[in-house]
C-alpha cells in the first residue's frame, strides 16, 4: 500500500483521514516521519493554508503530501470563526475555550446555521497540486452534547444525522463529514 504523509500532528484529524483512506493509503503524520516544526498558516483561505502545509512537507521529504485545512463557519457571525477556528479564543488548539467563546458569541441568536468546510490539498513530489473541497451543514447547539470527535463536534448538530457530531459514531460522522467529502472530491480529481 502506498504511503501518504499528512501535514498534521492533530490526532483527531489524523484518525479521521486514516479511517477514510484506509483502503487506499498507509497514512502517516509529519511527526511520524520526523518533522516536528510548526508550519505557519498565514493564508487567508482554507485552500491557502492547506497548500502551505502540503507544499512544506512535500518539499521537505521529497514525497507526496496531503494537508487539510478546515473550520467552522457560522452564518450569524459572518462566517467566523472560519480559518481561525483552531485559534478562535486566542490559543491554538484550545477546543474547550473555542467552543465556550462561540456559544457566548451566539447567546440570544436565533439563526444558528453553520457549516464545516474542508479544503484538502495534495502536493505531489513533482510539484503538481490536486485539490478537493467538502462541506457539511448543520447548526450550533445550545450546549455540548457527546464526547466523540474533537474541536467543535459536540456543539455542531449535523443536518445529515440529526445529532451532534459529538454523539455520532466515528463511522456515522466519517460518512457525512466535510473532511470525508473533501477527500472524496480530491480522489475524483486525481
Amino acid at each position: 500500500m502506498k504511503k501518504l504523509v499528512v501535514a498534521s500532528n492533530n490526532k483527531g484529524k489524523l484518525k479521521e483521514i486514516r479511517e477514510i483512506l484506509k483502503d487506499k493509503y498507509e497514512v502517516v503524520s509529519m511527526g511520524e516521519m520526523g518533522y516536528y516544526d510548526d508550519i505557519v498558516e498565514d493564508g487567508e483561505t482554507f485552500y491557502e493554508n492547506a497548500l502551505i502545509k502540503a507544499k512544506t512537507i512535500s518539499e521537505f521529504f521529497g514525497c507526496d503530501a496531503l494537508a487539510d485545512d478546515s473550520g467552522l463557519c457560522v452564518d450569524a457571525l459572518n462566517g467566523a470563526p472560519g480559518v481561525y477556528s483552531a485559534r478562535y479564543a486566542g490559543g491554538h488548539g484550545d477546543d474547550k475555550a473555542n467552543r465556550d467563546l462561540l456559544l457566548k458569541n451566539l447567546e440570544g441568536e436565533e439563526n444558528r446555521k453553520a457549516k464545516f468546510v474542508s479544503s484538502i490539498v495534495l502536493v505531489k513530489a513533482d510539484g503538481s497540486v490536486a485539490q478537493g473541497v467538502g462541506e457539511t451543514y448543520g447548526k450550533i447547539g445550545f450546549k455540548e452534547e457527546g464526547t466523540n470527535g474533537f474541536g467543535y463536534d459536540c456543539i455542531f448538530i449535523s443536518d445529515d444525522l440529526g445529532v451532534s457530531f459529538g454523539l455520532a459514531t466515528d463511522e456515522q460522522k466519517n460518512g457525512v463529514s466535510h473532511r470525508y467529502r473533501g477527500l472524496i472530491d480530491l480522489l475524483k480529481n486525481l
